[in-house]
């Protein structure tokens, strides 16, 4: 039976954009090595055969696909193991996961999280799996399958006046600092006219492909508040002294990404499904602590949710 052979290609040791995720939901960030900055180690994949239903739905001949990941965030983002070499992650785990029932060869593949897009429609990669959030306009150029459910949230330091946002007024003469190529970095600049509108000064979108550099400059005063993934911050919070988390701003799907018309995507529709069904899903989720991300079904390019 074909197995699953993961495998980093070191094509980019520096650090990705932010398009990694956090714990969230009921069980929260703390959940994850509570006490400790340890990546979770628990194998809830390995164990997991090729499931026949579902590798039926891939292309005739399909047994290797490679695949594009961003690796620098924070867990339950993808980032490295101690050895500085093995990756591991909430997407890393969902790859190795479809991978196993579709009874295919990874090729993982490091790569800046804001070249994975472009690289779709050349060829470069088969999909990519970085906690990619589902909008319209992304829609349009490439395919989704979903896996979990993020969003879009707000987090600045202890002593800041700032509370919840609701409204990206509230930012007006702030800056706000997020990562390169992300869909917070295309929300804040479609939304940059509100404060000019209004009569106030602008807020400034100050963009970072490395998310140690979000916080360090958050925490250095260069920046007054980070927009993130919703499970990002959370861990973050949890992770960082002087920090606190303002609120849930959007909620998004998250799923893996393909080329426009892809035929994988029914495969790996049904793989998700599977790993729904039989508890690998739900296993996964608790052990990064992100059990409030789940979702009751993998869907192929939903609409962007709307809250």
């Amino acid at each position: 039976m074909p197995f699953v052979a993961i495998t980093v290609a070191s094509l980019l040791l520096t650090a990705c954009g932010s398009g990694s995720g956090g714990g969230s939901g009921g069980t929260g960030a703390a959940g994850v090595a509570a006490g400790s900055d340890d990546v979770p180690t628990t194998d809830v994949v390995s164990s997991l055969g090729k499931d026949a239903g579902a590798a039926k739905l891939l292309p005739a001949g399909t047994k290797r696909l490679t695949v594009a990941i961003s690796v620098g965030g924070t867990p339950p983002g993808t980032t490295y193991l101690a050895d500085g070499t093995t990756p591991a992650g909430q997407d890393v785990d969902f790859t190795r996961a479809v991978g196993k029932v579709l009874g295919v060869r990874l090729k993982v593949e490091q790569a800046s999280f804001e070249a994975i897009l472009p690289a779709l429609d050349s060829g470069k990669y088969d999909f990519g799996a970085s906690n990619f959030g589902v909008t319209d306009e992304r829609r349009r150029t490439i395919d989704f399958v979903t896996y979990v459910n993020d969003g879009q949230g707000f987090a600045t330091r202890e002593d800041s006046k700032l509370s919840r946002i609701t409204d990206l007024r509230q930012l007006c003469g702030l800056k706000v600092a997020t990562g390169a190529g992300t869909t917070f970095e295309a929300t804040l600049e479609a939304g940059e006219h509100v404060c000019t509108d209004a009569g106030n000064k602008r807020y400034q979108v100050q963009t970072y492909s490395d998310p140690s550099a979000i916080w360090s400059s958050l925490q250095q005063g260069r920046s007054d508040v980070v927009m993130s993934t919703i499970n990002g911050l959370r861990y973050a919070v949890a992770h960082q002294r002087g920090l606190k988390f303002l609120n849930e701003f959007h909620r998004l799907d998250v799923g893996f990404v393909f080329k426009k018309g892809t035929r994988l995507a029914p495969a790996f529709r049904a793989a998700v499904n599977k790993l729904i069904a039989d508890g690998t899903y739900a296993r996964i989720l608790r052990k990064w602590g992100t059990s409030g991300s789940a979702i009751s079904q993998s869907r192929i390019s939903p609409p962007e949710l709307k809250n």
